[in-house]
């Protein structure tokens, strides 16, 4: 056995975001509990949109105790932190990912798939929207159905 107990890159890189975010909810005047530790390793095991369902699955397989409206209401805190966005992609159920950079998201009604795209790809849009009916469009929860490439 070696002797190098450094962890991978990518472990590390997690673990750092992982810190950080606990960090912000502490400062939030949040606790930094074991369940809010399990989401926050499930959301920066996977990057991408996850459901409620999927991190509560992810986080129960190692802590069966957690219910699910703990899951729901920690969400909730991590959306109002910024630490997640909250993104509701066609008719399924909202989707969880880490707060990024503003991006839209063009959702395939047929296979599902979801590709993020910069939300300057929407700037008309938005200034349309913003100039005819005073309407902000947020790009974190901005998602436009239609058929992807490979569905078209």
């Amino acid at each position: 056995m070696s002797g190098d107990t450094t962890a991978p890159a990518g472990h590390a890189a997690e673990r750092d975001g992982i810190d950080a975010a606990l960090a912000r909810l502490r400062e939030g005047g949040a606790r930094a509990t074991p369940a809010r530790r399990l989401m926050l390793g499930a959301l920066f095991s996977d990057r991408g949109h996850r459901s409620a369902e999927e991190i509560a699955a992810e986080v129960k397989a190692q802590a069966p105790d957690v219910n699910i409206s703990t899951i729901y209401r920690n969400l909730d805190e991590l959306v109002r932190l910024g630490i997640i966005d909250r993104a509701r992609l066609g008719s399924g159920p909202a989707t969880y990912h880490l707060a990024s950079a503003a991006h839209g998201h063009l959702v395939c009604e047929r296979c599902g798939s979801v590709t993020e795209v910069p939300d300057g790809l929407f700037e008309s849009l938005a200034r349309d929207a913003s100039a005819r009916y005073g309407f902000t469009v947020n790009p974190h929860h901005f998602a436009v159905a239609g058929h992807c490439a490979n569905c078209r």
